[in-house]
């Protein structure tokens, strides 16, 4: 099922403009993101092929089925618990059987952890972004003799500077493990080739080091340590490195690297504001979607703010949070009875008209 069958088949329920759009937070740069609520039609929602959402190929068009909607309704799923409290204005569509569901049904002491803890998902993403921007990647990969050591008069020393200094090659030298030292390994060299030696590593892609055949009575000429925590975790961090700068919004990285804080300062800003919406739930009962605060909002999001200050104001908004949830008049959780009873008049009404 695609949005467009959605539409042609009179399914929509609910359609609206989210996002900084309807956070009141958009810049002429700002996409338009849509979300919106569907039903099934009563034999697929019976059958065996139950669509819980449907969204476009970017992701900034979503659609839930009302079943699932509901689900996270209960579960005080943030974007969700949005969708229900958008702003008249940006209301694209509303089937009147949607009054019945409003977010009076939905606001509880739940927030606390699902906005708290969103805004926390973040924080770690921008703190991931502040690395990779602050600790850039070789675009060439390292390779395992990167990672091996040769023991020389109780030091260690990388192992291309010992084959460079003593001008052999690596594809020439032979290992052989040594038995209760993890990572430990004899080393002998073959100047003539006569043993077909497999090198340190038999190839350049190589993720482990080789061993050879080492005829008996062959003297190791030194010992070597191959640090394969090290490699692993690397190789790690190369992969996300680069699958990050093969996906990342080019855009907003220029802003980030013009504003010059290295870190993700929309992520930043969502931060604030998703905490400051939790603290206003908790202490009035209300949740505004539309932002009062634009200015600060759209300052952070310019990199105007020194990231440990906004860590600072974070944690501030997160002990205010804790209080407020201790004298909040909200229930502890969404009563998923009356929900449920209200979602099956809602199907009920639907598959009658039908």
């Amino acid at each position: 099922m695609t949005i467009q069958e959605i539409k042609e088949k009179s399914l929509l329920l609910f359609e609206c403009i989210s996002g900084s759009k309807a956070y009141g937070l958009d810049t002429p740069q700002s996409d338009t993101d849509l979300k919106g609520v569907f039903y099934l039609p009563k034999e697929q929602f019976y059958g065996l092929d139950y669509i819980p959402q449907v969204s476009n190929e970017t992701n900034d068009e979503v659609y839930y089925e009302l079943g699932r909607f509901v689900e996270l309704l209960c579960k005080n799923n943030p974007n969700i618990l949005e969708v229900l409290a958008t702003p008249e204005e940006c209301v694209l569509y509303k089937h009147p059987l949607m009054d019945m569901l409003h977010i009076e049904m939905f606001l509880s002491k739940l927030c606390k952890d699902t906005f708290a803890g969103y805004a926390l998902t973040q924080i770690r993403k921008a703190r991931g972004y502040k690395k990779k921007v602050v600790n850039p990647m070789d675009k060439e990969r390292k390779t395992i003799l990167d990672f091996c050591y040769i023991m020389d008069n109780n030091l260690s020393v990388p192992v291309k500077e010992w084959l460079d200094k003593k001008g052999y090659t690596q594809d020439l030298c032979g290992l052989s493990s040594i038995s209760h030292a993890k990572g430990m390994y004899a080393i002998f060299y073959d100047a003539d080739n006569k043993y077909d030696y497999h090198g340190i590593a038999a190839k350049e892609s190589a993720n482990e080091v080789s061993l050879s055949s080492i005829p008996k009575g062959e003297k190791p000429i030194g010992y070597l340590f191959w640090n394969m925590e090290a490699y692993s975790l690397y190789c790690k961090e190369y992969k996300e490195y680069w699958d990050w700068v093969a996906e990342r919004n080019d855009a907003r990285y220029q802003t980030n690297m013009e504003h010059g804080k290295n870190y993700d300062s929309k992520n930043m800003m969502h931060t604030i504001r998703l905490l400051q919406v939790a603290e206003e739930i908790l202490r009035d009962g209300k949740l505004n979607v539309k932002r009062p605060n634009r200015e600060q909002l759209l300052s952070i999001k310019s990199g105007h703010m020194d990231y440990n200050d906004l860590l600072a104001i974070a944690d501030q908004l997160m002990e205010k949070i804790k209080v407020y949830c201790l004298t909040s008049s909200l229930p502890d959780a969404p009563d998923k009875k009356q929900a449920e009873r209200v979602l099956v008049k809602i199907r009920e009404a639907l598959y009658e008209s039908k």
